[in-house]
């Protein structure tokens, strides 16, 4: 009796697989936030919502200044863990930067500006990550 030939995965079930090393580095971006007093911070896990990308870490921020500080270590972190092509919008004016690295999308908003656009309600849908690292039992 002959044997079916395995099929190849698609495209769709190979993406469902969470490459730890996107994971590892949208982590860490929020853990870079987080020592510049970065706030609310969420990682959302949104690659089965769409194809373009597989995370989104949102920061709220007080002011410009904090913003920048932010988006400048962010950018480096990702360029540290090797990412090449990274893009950043809206660093001068700094109400809402994004930092995109391919797999992973930074979005740091002045906190007035988060509520009003809201993406927590668009991606609702989206789990979330835990970012922060668990204490140590002692």
């Amino acid at each position: 009796m002959a044997t079916r030939p395995k099929r190849k995965a698609s495209r769709a079930a190979a993406r469902r697989r969470v490459d730890p090393r996107i994971l590892a580095a949208a982590i860490g971006s929020a853990r870079v936030a987080d020592s510049r007093r970065g706030e609310d911070i969420l990682i959302l896990h949104i690659e089965e919502l769409i194809i373009v990308t597989d995370y989104f870490v949102m920061v709220s921020a007080k002011n410009k200044r904090q913003i920048q500080a932010i988006a400048a270590d962010i950018k480096e972190y990702f360029r540290g863990a090797g990412f090449t092509g990274i893009r950043m919008e809206g660093y001068e004016e700094a109400s809402w930067v994004l930092i995109d690295c391919g797999p992973i999308v930074v979005h740091i908003f002045r906190q007035d500006l988060r509520s009003y656009y809201d993406l927590e309600l668009l991606w609702g849908d989206a789990p979330s990550v835990e970012w922060r690292e668990t204490p140590s039992k002692k």
